[in-house]
């Protein structure tokens, strides 16, 4: 080795050596321990800890893919759909402490889609969560939908948020579409208390939100499309009334609905009776008053409230017996002024007074809690029951199905009708076009006879499912079911056939103009559904 790479090699050797004494002296800084995600088993599979919490945590969700079809005879004006598309997406987040009072839990549930064409769920025409698609909408062929389906929280036997109704029992478990008749709100905001007793009895009574609960107060006529008005008589001239005055029917909120329930739960199933009441309470007489012959302003100044109300009863009956997850409900409720708890509007949607459930159906149903008398100015209720049967059987792990059927009918007082009817002779015999299709018409007339407004009507579903689960958490199914409608005595105009009928008064009572006439009409549809849970 030279000189010179001895020089070289002893200056390096000398720079590391002089580096190295300072760096010694550094403090060394030590990496940050790691808290891992723990397993939480106290409250079942799949919760783990919030790091740094004592509280469990719970997430899961769902997709799913929808097409439905349905048959059709109509291509009146906003009509002739027979298909359409949905994707749906759900996010759970269930938080679950532990204390020395119990558990205290709270369960954010948030369903968001988008639909096209003619679908729609059953729970979700109660309340419109749906909104266009902006950018790719058509007539409102294409919606969005975001539905917080649930948000409570439960500590010590209170419930308290947005959760599914106490009232409910069959919540159309075992079906896809949900087509039969039978109370289920989806989710309804809620106080409640829940008192458990041993051997698998529990009794709760809710404090509940009514709006989920409504089905408009029947008004022949509207000011505005959002101003539903029903006359009233308050002056009188030889006898006979001559000036009326209008009531805002649209209803206030004051009281909530009160829900009791007492529960069974036992190895062989469960059963349930429930009952709620059900304040209708709408708005004063309009200080507008109108006068068709002179008359004086008497009396009747404001309607007074009523209080609805349903009882129900329904079992499930496990069946291991025949194959394992086999399972049987049968369920009925009645009701007075209190319709959606017996499930008569599921189908057709409770949030019109008049309503389809299927695009073009020949008559509309009067789906309405009460009528205001026009001259006593007061609340007459409708009545309605519901009775529905569903079965679900497992012919292997793999492949299940499901048949389910209900009836129901609902019922005005002839009364109501007849009263309707009188107010329509004197307010405004001929003028069908203010009226529309909810025109009563003048008792004894042609149009009285035919006309569909407040008539008893009769609703009965029928369906089959079958499911197949490759594997866990994956459903693909069909569903087919066959839905009729039909007024239980007499007959009605045909809508579809007739379109222009309701215009046309004088023509129907002279007999110069026949309208079509049905006394029911159906509808079968097939909706096809793919669905992942996680």
């Amino acid at each position: 080795m030279s000189l010179l790479d001895r020089f070289w090699l002893g200056s390096a050797a000398a720079f590391v050596v002089i580096g190295a004494a300072p760096a010694a002296d550094l403090p060394v800084k030590k990496a940050a321990p790691i808290e891992y995600v723990r397993v939480c088993t106290t409250h079942g599979v799949a919760f783990f800890y919030i790091p740094g919490t004592d509280t469990c945590l719970r997430i899961s969700g769902r997709t799913r893919f929808e097409g439905n079809y349905q048959t059709t005879y109509s291509r009146q004006a906003g009509n002739g759909d027979t298909a359409g598309y949905r994707g749906l997406l759900r996010f759970n987040l269930d938080a679950r402490t532990r204390t020395d009072l119990g558990t205290l839990r709270a369960l954010v549930r948030l369903d968001a889609g988008s639909r096209t064409g003619l679908i729609h769920s059953g729970t979700q025409l109660r309340i419109g969560h749906s909104y266009a698609a902006t950018g790719v909408d058509e007539a409102g062929r294409a919606q969005q939908h975001v539905n917080v389906d649930k948000a409570f929280i439960q500590f010590a036997g209170l419930t308290a948020g947005r959760a599914a109704s106490y009232f409910d029992f069959y919540a159309h478990d075992f079906e896809v579409y949900g087509a039969t008749s039978g109370s289920d709100t989806s989710s309804t905001n809620l106080l409640a208390y829940t008192a458990t007793f041993g051997n698998g009895f529990s009794t709760t009574l809710s404090v509940e939100d009514p709006v989920y609960r409504r089905t408009p107060v029947f008004a022949p006529y509207s000011i505005t499309a959002t101003t539903p008005v029903s006359p009233v008589f308050v002056g009188y001239a030889g006898g006979l009334p001559s000036r009326y005055g209008t009531v805002d029917s649209i209803q206030r909120s004051r009281l909530p609905d009160f829900v009791g329930a007492l529960r069974l739960d036992q190895d062989w199933g469960s059963a349930q009776i429930s009952a709620a009441t059900h304040e209708i309470n709408v708005g004063n007489l309009s200080t507008a008053v109108a006068e068709s012959a002179g008359g004086v302003v008497t009396g009747i100044s404001h309607t007074n409230s009523v209080q609805g109300w349903a009882v129900q009863g329904g079992v499930k009956v496990n069946a291991p017996f025949i194959a394992l997850g086999d399972a049987l409900y049968l369920q009925g409720a009645y009701g007075n002024g209190a319709q959606t708890y017996v499930g008569y509007c599921m189908i057709a949607g409770c949030y019109a007074q008049a309503n389809t459930g299927f695009g073009g159906q020949k008559f509309v149903q009067s789906f309405a809690d009460a009528t205001i008398n026009p001259f006593t100015g007061q609340l007459q209720t409708s009545t309605s029951f519901s009775a529905v049967a569903s079965y679900l059987h497992y012919w292997s792990p793999d492949w299940r199905s499901a048949v389910f059927g209900s009836y129901g009918e609902q019922d005005f007082s002839g009364g109501a009708r007849l009263a309707q009817g009188a107010a329509y002779s004197l307010v405004s015999p001929n003028a069908a076009v203010s009226f529309g299709a909810n025109a009563v018409g003048v008792p004894g007339s042609r149009l009285y006879q035919l006309s569909q407004a407040l008539r008893d009507t009769y609703q009965y579903v029928v369906g089959a499912s079958l499911i197949w689960s490759p594997v866990r958490d994956l459903d693909i199914g069909v569903e087919g079911f066959y839905t009729q409608v039909g007024v239980k005595s007499g007959r009605v105009i045909d809508s579809d056939k007739s379109p222009t009928a309701y215009t046309n008064v004088a023509g129907i009572n002279t007999g110069s103009f026949v309208p079509r006439t049905a006394t029911q009409d159906s509808v079968s549809q097939i909706r096809f559904r793919v669905q992942r849970d996680f």
